[in-house]
């Protein structure tokens, strides 16, 4: 079998993965590849108590250490590397994302995938995960919407939020008066990245990238 080659994807992305809380930066996302799956908070429940949006979690945590194991036992060109964080892309069918509505919330959770990770590698991977562990990612109908998708976002500005969910708008006022004294406004979806598992940490401990897609304004 070939040497494995070990992929460190967060070292090399620690500039877009592990910004400071205490600023905001402009940062330029590039064209990444991410298993996605989409969804919809189910009315009058958030996001932590959504049946649907766990086994989202489940399904995309599922295929990426399937596709983690997967590249590791291939017998050519082996690569072991770290399976990276959470996202989710946040919008409302109107547009933007406004905390006041929760029972609107249209969500894209992903989980960000090497460049080596190829269709045939995530069809292989899903038809593993479906044979031995449907039941403990997700089920079959979370594993059934996962795709695999390249995403580009180009310019943002971001910054790391600490704490509970619920008082991101804080955060979030912060972003939004640095776009305005740097002459941007904002496009695109609203972008988080847990980097704690949001199934299990403490409110107070929680740690978000709140990023979103900025353009200059005209």
């Amino acid at each position: 079998m070939a040497d494995l080659v070990k992929l460190d994807l967060k070292k090399q992305l620690k500039h877009l993965y592990h910004p400071s809380a205490k600023e905001v930066a402009v940062v330029e996302v590039p064209e990444m590849q991410f298993a996605m799956i989409d969804g919809q908070i189910e009315p009058e429940v958030l996001p932590g108590d959504s049946p649907e949006f766990a086994a989202a979690i489940g399904a995309l945590f599922g295929i990426s250490y399937t596709l983690k194991f997967v590249s590791k036992r291939r017998p050519v060109d082996p690569i072991d590397y770290t399976v990276m964080s959470l996202e989710g892309l946040w919008t409302t069918p109107e547009g933007g994302a406004d905390y006041a509505t929760s029972q609107e919330w249209l969500w894209t959770l992903m989980i960000m995938q090497p460049d080596h990770i190829s269709e045939e590698m995530f069809t292989e991977a899903l038809h593993h995960l479906r044979k031995k562990h449907a039941k403990e990612w997700g089920g079959t109908e979370a594993l059934d919407r996962l795709r695999l998708e390249r995403f580009a976002e180009g310019t943002c500005i971001q910054t790391l939020h600490i704490g509970p969910y619920l008082d991101e708008p804080h955060t979030l006022a912060r972003m939004a008066a640095f776009a305005h004294a740097n002459g941007y406004v904002f496009r695109g979806r609203h972008h988080e990245i847990y980097l704690g598992d949001p199934r299990t940490a403490q409110p107070e401990n929680l740690k978000t990238v709140l990023r979103h897609p900025v353009e200059k304004a005209e």
